[in-house]
């Protein structure tokens, strides 16, 4: 077996969804690292120079060697620390995760984006684009990947997508919340808001 990395540092803001996930896989891996909080109005010359592409968090910094944007972070994540996994074994499985998790950065978050930025009929024209594609992935999910018994879309224990979803969840309520829009509902879409919830009550994701 590989030595495991000694130094581990995660650059982000509370204030970043994307930042958000990187914690809570590093948490449910049981991976000590040290948090560096930047300040997303004034980024520190490290962060520049650790991530000198797109010069935003998160950055995780594994013996020295940084590593950017969380999508590719999470994955380096499962791979380097293996129990418990977030990606399944089987192939045609992992495939469908992954095409999910895409599915969130371009088809979720963009209007996500939108509602914060926006007011009157840009916000609402966003706000039903995020709604619409939210019941396609819980459709989706439901098909494709869901399986009754467990608390989480990944079954008894969390996954990738849960990390991802779940990570957004209060995030998406406190947007709710200033925006005034209705995002994330029981009624349209009960398994993604159930396996959301869990995952935020979840001991060790809330632990700071």
């Amino acid at each position: 077996m590989a030595d495991q990395p000694k130094e581990v540092k995660l650059y982000g803001n509370e204030f970043s969804g994307y930042a958000t996930m990187v914690h809570s896989a590093l948490k449910l891996k049981g991976v000590a690292y040290e948090y560096v909080k930047e300040d997303l109005q004034n980024k520190s010359e490290e962060l520049l120079r650790l991530n000198p592409v797109y010069k935003k968090v998160p950055v995780l910094v594994v013996d020295g060697e940084p590593i950017a944007e969380s999508l590719v972070i999470l994955q380096y994540i499962d791979d380097v620390w293996k129990n418990p996994p977030l990606l399944p074994e089987d192939p045609y499985k992992r495939a469908k995760v992954q095409f999910w998790a895409d599915y969130v950065y371009h088809k979720l978050a963009p209007p996500a984006s939108g509602i914060r930025r926006s007011e009157g009929d840009a916000r609402k024209k966003a706000e039903e684009e995020f709604v619409a594609n939210l019941i396609t992935m819980e459709d989706g999910i439901r098909e494709e990947l869901w399986s009754a018994g467990g608390s989480f879309i990944n079954g008894e224990k969390p996954g990738l997508l849960d990390v991802i979803m779940g990570s957004c969840y209060k995030g998406l309520k406190y947007l709710e919340d200033v925006a005034g829009v209705k995002l994330v509902e029981k009624d349209r879409t009960p398994l993604l808001c159930s396996c959301m919830e869990a995952f935020a009550e979840l001991d060790v994701v809330k632990r700071p």
